[in-house]
């Protein structure tokens, strides 16, 4: 693919990721309705949720987080852009974490002792999933020609030639455990969930409302979206077969995660630490192992 195609995607990313990550979300609250025997809202029902939520006052105990907020949503808009439009994985990695610290300063500055735990919750998980996120640059790197000419630049990963599945297969399904952390699903939902069985009311947003919270929810479509997309980083082959091949895991895989959501009960944060270091330190590090040796 072409340096305008990654332009291109860029840009439709800022443009449909939100209508996708809505859809995504309304898929979410159907499958969870049905496995819970019940019929459920219509699919467009986050869109209307947000539009009744950007026409209510704003009201905010400290609006700093308003700022913080914007920020968050800003950062991660830009760091899926920069996805999408074949940038540096490292520098994606690096400002998707700038994004989720705008939103953990949201919560401190809120004054709410939830909101403070729920900030506390979300830098624990974080330590959780960054390091084999991190690990799965290095993998890519590697794969694309490591100390031979490896690039970190995901138009080259996608444009390899070959798929990077086979031999970053420990890499992929470590990763697919860490998504359930990062997209927030049970048992990993520690700093802010959906579900009532939140023990700290709505952790992290526990003092957004209006405006302010629709920004956020936005922000989670977009990096609903942008994960997605890395999940189907794996299957890209610089075809367009290979980009369809990956979008079906990653809706599947998406699947996947609201099954594990629906079926499992929350874990301490302290389990979500054994859990996210265990499928670095087994799946990531052997893996980046196993190509360092046949490389």
């Amino acid at each position: 693919m072409s340096d305008w195609t990654f332009a291109l995607l860029g840009i439709l990313f800022i443009i449909a990721a939100p209508l996708a990550g809505c859809i995504l979300s309304g898929v979410d609250r159907k499958v969870s309705a049905r496995m819970q025997g019940r019929q459920g809202p219509p699919l467009t029902q986050p869109y209307h949720d947000v539009r009744k939520l950007l026409d209510k006052d704003r009201v905010t105990a400290n609006h700093v987080q308003d700022f913080y907020v914007a920020c968050y949503l800003l950062w991660i808009v830009v760091t899926g852009a920069m996805f999408f439009a074949g940038m540096d994985l490292l520098l994606v990695i690096f400002t998707l974490t700038l994004g989720e610290t705008f939103l953990v300063l949201a919560a401190y500055c809120s004054g709410s002792p939830f909101a403070q735990v729920g900030a506390q919750r979300e830098i624990y998980v974080a330590m959780c999933y960054e390091p084999l996120i991190l690990m799965m640059a290095i993998g890519f790197y590697l794969v694309t020609g490591g100390t031979d000419g490896g690039s970190f630049s995901v138009s080259d990963i996608a444009s390899n030639g070959e798929m990077a599945i086979l031999p970053m297969i420990g890499i992929f399904i470590g990763f697919i455990v860490i998504l359930t952390m990062k997209l927030r699903k049970s048992p990993f939902d520690l700093s802010m969930s959906h579900h009532a069985h939140q023990d700290i009311v709505r952790g992290v947003a526990t003092e957004f409302s209006g405006r302010t919270y629709a920004l956020m929810e936005i922000a989670h479509w977009y990096e609903n979206i942008m994960l997605l997309g890395m999940v189907g980083l794996f299957f890209a082959n610089g075809e367009w077969s290979g980009v369809l091949i990956g979008a079906v895991v990653a809706v599947l895989a998406y699947i996947l995660e609201v099954w594990i959501d629906n079926g499992f009960a929350r874990m301490r944060w302290q389990n979500a630490i054994k859990v996210g270091w265990g499928a670095s330190i087994i799946l990531g590090l052997v893996n980046i192992a196993v190509l360092l040796v046949i490389a």
